[in-house]
Formats: structure tokens, C-alpha cells, sequence
């Protein structure tokens, strides 16, 4: 419409925009011959309204708020102190702990991020949170029946720090305080799975308590009816809580690496625990007890003397 001859009031009045709008649109985007292009004056605006919104703009269009900022960081203060203590003395301009990160993370302000306790130039990325896997058709521990041959089932593991996943399954029948048990490499389902059905196939039980683990993903699969304490609460298995306890004071302390521990060893000292006359058994021990009561055969027990002996003998060997 310039271009036509029309004027600026005219523009505006087809535009439905006030003159002084014109006016100014003209006077910011014209080139510098003094022409008003449209294709050059889009770009501008675009520029413009890009870089408005640029990271750490705030901060660094400000120069008192910047130097107060720079101050701040080079005494130790973290953006949560300076943007916290701003707030506090009502300054102003001011900013919030956000704005001051998005300027230490751009280009003006990336050469303070070594003043940052965690020395770090760019904004950490998030990880994905990884889907949390629950254990599918559990039962509670207040629908096992009260009568029937109960155990109890648990796992001990490796310190953290040595990064090691081999674990002690373990289980125990509380009225006669046998155990038996294995080590297992990992603490996957299929693992724990594995361990269950090797280590239970020789006693008679009717039923398995364990905890939320998710080690006990496939407990439909372990051959026996299995049921689940409430969350947080081991004081429900007390027995295996205990027995644990028995292992690591006499054999396994913690802070062990069970990567030094054989599973020869492993079930000498299961063997050891089951022979011991226990004052709650009247002085018997849980091999006698579980004998007289059929929940093991004496062929289980042998196997077991056979298998330690074996290893002592290859041992001396």
C-alpha cells in the first residue's frame, strides 16, 4: 500500500491498526536506504523475537543484577543463596533461582559455572524413570492358613560398593529351625526362582513367606503356595530375619563379598547352623527335630554330610 501511494493514516485505517503502530513498524524494520520491505522487515521481527527469548537474557540485558550474581558466586554462594538473599533485601531488579541457572548454562555465562560446587556447564539430563515393576497375584501373609508346615525365605547380599550381585538365598521352617539354601549370581527372578525349587525339593513344606522383593517376580512358578509379608514389615518373618543374623556373627560378616565365598562353604555352614543343639529345640538339633517330625529324609542328610566331606577330602587333596 505504500508502495500504491497511500499514506499511514490510510494503512491504518484499512489495517484496522492505530497510525502510531504503523509508524513505529515502519520506523524499526525499514532498511537502510529508508524503504519499508516486507520480506526484510518478517526477518527482522523473527530475529528479534528470537533472540528476546534466548537463554540467560534476563541476567545479562541487566547489568547491575549480572555484577551482583558474579559477586555472589565467587564467594561460594550457590543460585539458590544469591536468588534466596535478593528476595530477602526486596532488590531490584531481581531474578529466581531458574533464571540464574539458564544464564550460568548460555554462552554469556558459562565461564562462571567453574564457581558452581558441581563444576558443571550444562544443565544435567533427566533419566527416563524406569517402569516400576510390581509382583504380580501376591498374597498377603494374613491369608496363610494357621495350620501346615511354614517357611520362611529370604536373601543376603554383597555390600553395595563392590558392586558384586552374588547373594545367599536362604530359607528355614520355623518349628524346627532347618535351613537350607544356596548362592545364586544375581538377584533376578529367574534366579531366585531357580534356588527355590533346588533347595525345597527335599523338605516337606506347604507354604513359602517372603518379602516384596522384586527377586520373587515368579513366585507362581516356585512349585509351592507362596505368600507376602506387608511392605516394611520384616518383623512378619522374624525367623529368617534371625537366622541370617545367625550366619553373618558365626561365619559371613557383613561388608563380605560373596564372590569369596564358595557354595561348598556356603553349605558347611548351613550344615554347621543345622547340627547345633538349640535350647528352643530342648536341646536337639534341627536335623533330629526335622527327622522325627518328617519334614526331611535321612538320605537328605546324608547327601549333604557326602557332598561336605567330598570337598574337604578334594580340599586336602
Amino acid at each position: 500500500m505504500l508502495y500504491s501511494g497511500h499514506n499511514q493514516e490510510d494503512v491504518a485505517k484499512i489495517l484496522r491498526f492505530d497510525p502510531g503502530a504503523i509508524s513505529r513498524e515502519i520506523n524499526k524494520r525499514k532498511t537502510k536506504d529508508g524503504r519499508y520491505v516486507a520480506t526484510s522487515a518478517q526477518h527482522k521481527a523473527r530475529v528479534k523475537r528470537k533472540n528476546s527469548k534466548a537463554e540467560g537474557m534476563k541476567v545479562e540485558s541487566c547489568p547491575d543484577l549480572k555484577e551482583f550474581i558474579i559477586k555472589g558466586l565467587i564467594a561460594h554462594r550457590s543460585p539458590d543463596e544469591i536468588a534466596g538473599r535478593m528476595k530477602l533485601e526486596n532488590r531490584s531488579p531481581r531474578v529466581a533461582t531458574k533464571a540464574i541457572y539458564k544464564w550460568l548454562y548460555s554462552r554469556w555465562g558459562q565461564q562462571y559455572c567453574k564457581y558452581l560446587c558441581t563444576k558443571r556447564y550444562k544443565k544435567r539430563k533427566q533419566k527416563k524413570k524406569s517402569k516400576r515393576e510390581m509382583i504380580p497375584n501376591r498374597k498377603s501373609i494374613h491369608l496363610r492358613p494357621t495350620i501346615g508346615v511354614h517357611a520362611e525365605g529370604d536373601l543376603f547380599v554383597s555390600p553395595t560398593k563392590t558392586h558384586t550381585q552374588k547373594s545367599g538365598a536362604v530359607f528355614i521352617v520355623p518349628t524346627t529351625k532347618l535351613a537350607s539354601g544356596t548362592l545364586i549370581e544375581n538377584k533376578k527372578p529367574a534366579s531366585f526362582k531357580q534356588a527355590v525349587r533346588e533347595t525345597t525339593k527335599y523338605i516337606d513344606i506347604d507354604d513359602l513367606t517372603l518379602d516384596n522383593g522384586i527377586e520373587n517376580r515368579s513366585h507362581e512358578q516356585f512349585g509351592l503356595p507362596t505368600y507376602f509379608c506387608d511392605p516394611h514389615s520384616p518383623w512378619q518373618k522374624p525367623h529368617i530375619e534371625g537366622f541370617i543374623g545367625l550366619i553373618r556373627r558365626w561365619f559371613i560378616p557383613k561388608k563380605t563379598d560373596l564372590k569369596d565365598v564358595s557354595e561348598e562353604q556356603y553349605q558347611e555352614y548351613l550344615h554347621i547352623l543345622n547340627n547345633k543343639h538349640r535350647k528352643s529345640l530342648g536341646y536337639r538339633s534341627a536335623y533330629e527335630v526335622s527327622l522325627e517330625r518328617g519334614i526331611i529324609q535321612k538320605k537328605h542328610v546324608f547327601n549333604v554330610l557326602n557332598n561336605i566331606q567330598k570337598v574337604a577330602i578334594q580340599g586336602k587333596i
